[in-house]
């Protein structure tokens, strides 16, 4: 029961952001985006600090334990992020063109990200590495408790879709072709699932581990949303626009108490 658990939840999560990307990114949605940011990262700081953390707390590993895994974990995707940018830069705008500008000699289209295929394949193989971890988390939760998975799997889905959008963008004006771009990061998306299967043989197998994957997990969303989701939003500043974000950051953190409320309630 778990494991069908876990693929639908990975599979949601996955495919699901992909979707709600294309959405924003080409159809109706397209003036959401940046509310969508702040509800996901409001989403993830929720996640992990009513969630996540007081369940890997709940476990036998002792709290100054898991607060140097959590400062560890922190450390480690921002290495990782360091990592990624190099490879392919996160497509939000023109500020990394200098990571790929050298290998592939296109100024022109300066937001785009990487050009040409060989570009296009970068963002899926880093694409695939992330959802692959991501399904690693889901599972952990799962693990832990049915209603812990179902809350981490729709703060990855709010979470990936920011990421995902830059993808497709970038996907697109390599290959021109919108529904390919969205064939291939829902492929890339798929991946999640592999990493749920992953994640529900080796947390079984490591059991007396999971609080540590908890706490990965949750190192995970506070580095998404600290890093990646809110400096984006640091750069508007008219009142109302900062009221709105302010409303959609609080949206995202009742969204995650409700939702828990419910399955909790079930």
């Amino acid at each position: 029961m778990t494991l069908i658990a876990i693929i639908l939840g990975t599979l949601t999560a996955g495919i699901g952001s992909v979707w709600l990307a294309a959405a924003l990114s080409f159809g109706a949605l397209a003036k959401y985006t940046q509310h969508m940011l702040s509800l996901a990262a409001g989403a993830l700081l929720a996640t992990a600090f009513m969630h996540l953390l007081p369940e890997a707390f709940e476990g036998q590993a002792g709290a100054q334990e898991l607060f140097a895994f959590l400062l560890a974990g922190l450390v480690f995707f921002f290495l990782l992020d360091k990592a990624e940018l190099w490879h392919h830069g996160h497509e939000h705008g023109a500020g990394h063109d200098h990571h790929h500008g050298h290998s592939h000699g296109h100024e022109s289209e300066r937001s785009a990200g990487p050009h040409g295929a060989s570009g296009g394949w970068t963002v899926l193989a880093g694409d695939s590495v992330h959802c692959f971890g991501d399904g690693i988390l889901i599972a952990s939760a799962f693990m832990a408790d049915m209603r812990l998975g179902i809350v981490a799997s729709l703060a990855v889905l709010a979470h990936e879709v920011p990421h995902h959008m830059g993808d497709l963008v970038v996907l697109r004006q390599s290959t021109g072709n919108q529904r390919a771009a969205i064939v291939k990061v829902s492929l890339a998306g798929a991946v999640t699932a592999l990493g749920g299967v992953l994640g529900y043989v080796l947390v079984e197998q490591l059991f007396d581990f999971l609080p540590f994957f908890l706490t990965l997990a949750s190192s995970s969303f506070i580095y998404v949303a600290l890093a990646d989701l809110i400096p984006q939003l640091q750069k508007r500043v008219s009142p109302r626009e900062t009221a709105a974000q302010i409303a959609w950051l609080l949206s995202g953190i009742a969204l995650v108490m409700l939702i828990s409320g419910l399955a909790h309630s079930r």
